[in-house]
């Protein structure tokens, strides 16, 4: 039976990349001209530090705008509060991978409110549809890309 999986991932080498990439940008730039502005990542965890909250919100806009120019979905992140503590201020910004539980839940019952003769299962941080045809797969996948859930979805190890 035709089967396809439905998971979030983030392809960690590319983020490095843009990372390093908007680490570069913040060097050159004239208005970081004497701030101690950068971009740390450890694993799946970057923490930007900056002058003032005004310099991490442009650091905020560069590193989506390195992320989205290398194929990296910017709704993967999510952004903690700033914090300020002498005269510099920190941002932690925490890549999101996997489906979580309720929306894996949540991406089940959307399958099932379809109506679609397909059968979806919550295998640890994915989601498999299975089918008795190619077309009713597809045409789930573009149902859950009309949807607008919190995470961004691929759609990985399709078989016939």
């Amino acid at each position: 039976m035709p089967s396809f999986d439905v998971v979030s991932e983030v392809d960690m080498h590319e983020l490095s990349n843009a990372v390093d990439q908007a680490n570069r940008e913040v060097t050159t730039r004239f208005d970081f001209k004497g701030s101690d502005a950068k971009f740390e990542q450890k694993g799946a965890e970057l923490i930007l530090s900056a002058g003032g909250e005004f310099q991490l919100q442009q650091m905020m806009d560069i590193l989506q705008k390195k992320m989205v120019k290398r194929g990296v979905d910017i709704a993967s992140l999510d952004v903690g509060k700033p914090e300020t503590t002498n005269m510099v201020a920190r941002q932690k910004v925490t890549v999101r991978e996997g489906i979580d539980k309720e929306a894996a839940k949540k991406i089940v019952k959307l399958i099932k409110e379809s109506k679609m003769k397909v059968q979806a299962a919550i295998q640890g941080e994915q989601v498999r549809v299975t089918g008795k045809k190619r077309d009713d797969l597809q045409g789930v996948m573009a149902m859950l890309k009309e949807q607008e859930l919190e995470l961004p979805l691929q759609y990985t190890n399709f078989r016939d």
